[in-house]
């Protein structure tokens, strides 16, 4: 078996929620990889950060991860706050929530929002338009709740 395939089955079983536990678990599996390599992979193979049914973030493939996610009310609980600079709207999540809450933006906010970066607990969002950008945060925050 290739260390991406047994990358893909171990997000497939949707427990582990850094990379870490993933080294340790490809290791067990008799491959020995650094975190950085776990990196690379989980970008290449577009793995993304989805809360389980427990509630924790975890690691799952993007066909494995639901249209709707969570309910939009946990949607807002991952939020820590939202500011803006007159040109960008930044967001701050707790950690490892961004591409969730990015996710839902890119989905749901298609007229007003541009696009996202989501990082790890923060997301940059481009407005379609500057001069609307504050009704663009209420609506952002509006679609949160």
């Amino acid at each position: 078996m290739k260390r991406i395939d047994a990358l893909k089955k171990l997000l497939g079983q949707g427990k582990l929620s850094t990379q870490e536990e993933l080294v340790g678990e490809l290791a067990d599996l008799s491959f020995e990889v650094t975190q950085s390599t776990i990196s690379r992979d989980l970008r290449k193979i577009g793995a993304v950060k989805a809360i389980d049914p427990d509630g924790r973030t975890v690691y799952r493939l993007p066909e494995d991860v639901p249209a709707s996610p969570v309910a939009t009310t946990a949607l807002a609980e991952l939020v820590v706050d939202m500011a803006t600079n007159g040109n960008l709207i930044v967001i701050h999540t707790t950690p490892g929530s961004a591409s969730l809450v990015a996710r839902h933006l890119d989905a749901t906010q298609r007229e007003n929002v541009l696009g996202t970066i989501a990082g790890d607990d923060c997301i940059f969002v481009a407005p379609s338009s500057l001069k609307d950008i504050k009704s663009t945060m209420k609506e952002i925050g509006e679609s949160l709740r």
